[in-house]
């Protein structure tokens, strides 16, 4: 009896799998080879072989384009259905810091005695930049329970990454999947099929031992008995092959689901109209090794030498069945809040009705993931009557051209709307008044910084509107990521008075119209203006006031800007933290919004560089790694600010004078006055630190006639200890009294340290220590506990652990805790017996 003909089995042959089990000693594995050499056959053979065992986790990540967006659904899909459903909460990481919050969710939720094993297939689609030296880090991070599959048809870690990982990192090439001639024989034998020696090395030599290619092959040799000509290409062997042969709803469904990415039996039925259409897929799947079941059950995808061959079939369909497949398409993906994949499928079909439905529905979210370019492509396709057919779309639109900023495109969006409502008389007056309110509203962002014309608009946009905008979310940042108010508003010297009248008017007309986004604005800003003219007791009754107007609201970063101000004055006062940056910092992590890191970052780094905490300024700004995180281009000048604080903490002076010219331009164009002042006091303390007087004197007269005029002290006191010797100048006439409160305030300033350093008799190790760790030191000899301390102080105690372990860890104290802290004991001892 012959044998049966069969090649659905897989075939791995032995030095393949030798090579497969190092997969478990390797932090990253790496897979490279062209397509069709069975990068995934092999990686899913050797997952299936793992997930026969209770102490696996496998999680399987499909890449089917560039989008990060998709992306990012379908890691958050393939966790989830592994039983990790951490990363729902996550947003699309997109910058380092968001990405360095997934790499410790990733480190926090997977460590274990449980192996994971994370494939990630096509990763040669996913084109983004520093993604190896993001990979890189993650490896490195990962606890050793968890391994990370790639595969690829190109290069994924250049030779310096690849030396970094070290033992973390096995690489698997093409010559590791590439079969010889006796594994050929054994894949042959083990299919059932009957070949000569000739037939063989016939195969041996067309193929190369190339696994797809050997596949394809014998599917055709199973049909006639031959193997395919020389020559042939190899998608005409593979349609004839694996496509032809199928009936013709089988046909049908791998041409016409050959679009998508992937698909469900549900989605298949939808966009064939095939009744039968999930029973197919299965049996499909289970004969055909390039259709594949995804390990939720219900998902399909195709193998990318199957999806190119669907393609081409599907480009020769009659033009009419092509556009109702495509409206299928993106009806089930507009149906389903996958707005950017119905985006595309309208636009092909120039389905602008549709289109500019789907844009509407997801409001610019999703848009402003996509290239600019991209956007601005569809508007120029997209009629005009069509798109006047859709006012609130061109609000959307509107604001995604303000945030690409194509302002021109931004005002041809405005003549249309306005053409729009005036071209329907019969629209009713409150649905004119909520368009054009929301209109003007868009238009207040072109007036940035000038809170005078800003609130024109707000106040228009309030007389007409009855709604909130549906353009901006109160949930989002206000400060473009600046962590200070008075920074973005203080536009004119001498006029600061009048800046802060004009925010208290006009504030309540911009809450009204947005839902109360930037809520505490109008407090934020007169408190930072109380301390900056060193009315510390006025500026803290107002932080106050901003708080308690926060508390149980979800305007984090309005809380973040007001910690800003209150490390400012805990570090200049006698008042305590609010909240210490630590505490801070886990609150805001749980909400996984980098934006909100972003600002945390700032406002720390400015805090640690004030109190020469170096060693706790947040990586970004101390290994000055802005380069990799995005930022809005109003809130840079603040960012450049205040990494020029920790350059001058760190003793890098030319670096500030260096940034400086570029930095003062970009201010004086944005209006930001007291940024300008920060830079030129900054730029006149790193000259003076060199020993350049002469220019020191000019950069700091530059400030000096600037912020006299509003009597803004306090940015001179914060860099006291660069530009006091500057101070004693008689030049300075009629700015002598505003001079000399400076120099009052910064002397007071510095005796009261001095004064709160007890230990100041020791040895010098003890200077290194900031004020608040000198007081925990204190307390820590008078044998309180924790928790006394925390009574004590007015902290938490988690606060306590966290100054104490930043203790320890500058004194180069080790050991558990208790023997930590007798160890400190026993320094202080030794110190006060010399002393």
């Amino acid at each position: 009896m012959p044998r049966k003909h069969s090649i659905s089995s897989v075939f791995v042959p032995d030095h393949l799998k030798d090579t497969l089990k190092q997969i478990s000693q390797a932090t990253l594995t790496t897979v490279v080879a062209p397509m069709g050499y069975g990068k995934t056959t092999a990686i899913t053979w050797f997952l299936s072989q793992l997930s026969q065992k209770k102490d696996n986790a496998v999680i399987r990540v499909s890449i089917f384009s560039d989008n990060a967006n998709v992306f990012w659904k379908s890691a958050q899909f393939a966790f989830k259905n592994a039983g990790f459903d951490f990363l729902e909460d996550y947003p699309c990481p997109s910058d380092m810091v968001s990405r360095s919050i997934i790499i410790d969710a990733l480190c926090r939720e997977l460590s274990g005695d449980k192996d994971v094993y994370i494939f990630i297939d096509d990763y040669h689609l996913f084109k983004k930049p520093l993604m190896a030296e993001y990979i890189s880090a993650l490896a490195n991070a990962l606890p050793l329970n968890v391994h990370v599959i790639l595969a690829s048809r190109s290069l994924i870690l250049d030779s310096k990454e690849a030396v970094r990982l070290g033992h973390r990192l096995f690489q698997i090439e093409a010559e590791d999947l590439r079969l010889d001639r006796e594994d050929i024989k054994l894949f042959v034998h083990k299919c059932g099929i009957e070949m000569t020696d000739d037939q063989l090395d016939e195969l041996m030599f067309s193929t190369e031992g190339w696994f797809s290619a050997i596949y394809l092959s014998l599917r055709t040799f199973m049909s006639n008995n031959e193997l395919p000509k020389h020559g042939s290409d190899i998608y005409e062997v593979f349609t004839t092959a694996m496509i032809n042969s199928l009936s013709d709803d089988e046909r049908e469904i791998i041409v016409v689901m050959g679009i998508a990415d992937e698909f469900t039996a549900t989605m298949a039925r939808h966009v064939t109209g095939i009744i039968g259409a999930d029973k197919l897929l299965t049996k499909m799947a289970s004969e055909n090794a390039f259709i594949k079941k995804m390990p939720d059950g219900k998902t399909f995808r195709f193998h990318h030498m199957m999806k190119e061959c669907a393609e081409r079939l599907f480009a020769t369909l009659p033009k009419d069945s092509q556009y109702e497949y495509r409206n299928r398409y993106g009806k089930w993906y507009e149906e389903h809040d996958q707005y950017v994949q119905a985006i595309v499928a309208y636009r092909k079909n120039h389905n602008y009705d549709a289109l500019l439905r789907v844009m509407q529905a997801d409001a610019g979210i999703l848009l402003s993931c996509w290239n600019p370019s991209k956007v601005m492509e569809v508007l120029d396709e997209c009629p005009k009557d069509i798109l006047k057919k859709y006012p609130l779309t061109i609000l959307v639109l509107m604001r995604c051209m303000f945030n690409f900023r194509q302002i021109p495109k931004m005002m041809e969006l405005k003549k249309l709307l306005t053409d729009t409502i005036n071209e329907h008389p019969d629209m009713s007056s409150e649905e004119k008044g909520n368009l054009l309110g929301e209109c003007d509203l868009i238009m207040s962002f072109l007036m940035y910084n000038d809170i005078e014309a800003m609130s024109n608009y707000h106040r228009s946009a309030s007389n007409q509107m009855s709604r909130p905008a549906v353009s901006i979310s109160n949930e989002g940042g206000w400060t473009f990521g600046s962590p200070s108010v008075l920074m973005m508003f203080y536009r004119k010297p001498g006029d600061l008075d009048n800046e802060l009248s004009l925010m208290d008017e006009c504030m309540p007309y911009y809450y009204k119209v947005t839902d109360y986004h930037g809520l505490g604005a109008e407090k934020i800003i007169r408190a930072e203006a109380e301390y900056m003219r060193g009315n510390f007791i006025d500026a803290k009754i107002l932080l106050e006031a901003a708080y308690t107007q926060l508390e149980d609201s979800n305007h984090d970063n309005m809380r973040l800007c007001c910690d800003y101000l209150d490390q400012k004055l805990s570090n200049y006062t006698d008042y305590e933290l609010k909240i210490s940056p630590e505490e801070r910092q886990l609150e805001i992590l749980r909400h996984h919004n980098a934006a909100l890191i972003n600002v945390w970052s700032a406002s720390c780094a400015y805090y640690r560089a004030l109190t020469k905490d170096l060693d706790n300024i947040p990586e970004i700004y101390k290994d000055h790694l802005l380069i990799r995180v995005n930022i809005l281009e109003p809130g840079r000048p603040m960012i450049d600010m205040i990494e020029n604080m920790v350059f001058l903490a760190q003793k890098d002076y030319t670096k500030v004078i260096g940034r400086s010219e570029h930095l003062l331009s970009i201010c004086e164009k944005m209006h930001y006055c007291l940024v300008t002042i920060y830079v030129e006091i900054q730029t006149a303390g790193a000259f003076a630190m060199l020993g350049k007087y002469k220019e020191a004197k000019r950069e700091l007269k530059k400030a000096i006639s600037l912020a006299f005029q509003d009597n803004l002290i306090m940015p001179f006191v914060e860099h006291y200890e660069y530009i006091k010797d500057l101070l004693i100048d008689p030049s300075f006439d009629k700015e002598k009294f505003f001079i000399s409160e400076i120099i009052r305030i910064g002397e007071d300033i510095a005796v009261k340290y001095i004064e709160n350093m007890e230990f100041d008799d020791f040895t010098p190790i003890f200077t290194q220590l900031t004020k608040r760790e000198n007081e925990i030191v204190n307390l820590m000899a008078m044998r309180l506990s924790n928790h006394e301390i925390s009574e004590k102080l007015f902290i938490s105690e988690g606060s306590v652990k966290q100054y104490s372990n930043q203790i320890y860890r500058k004194l180069q104290i080790e050991g558990d805790t208790r023997t930590k802290r007798q160890t400190l004991l026993k320094i202080m001892n030794e110190n006060l017996t010399k002393g």
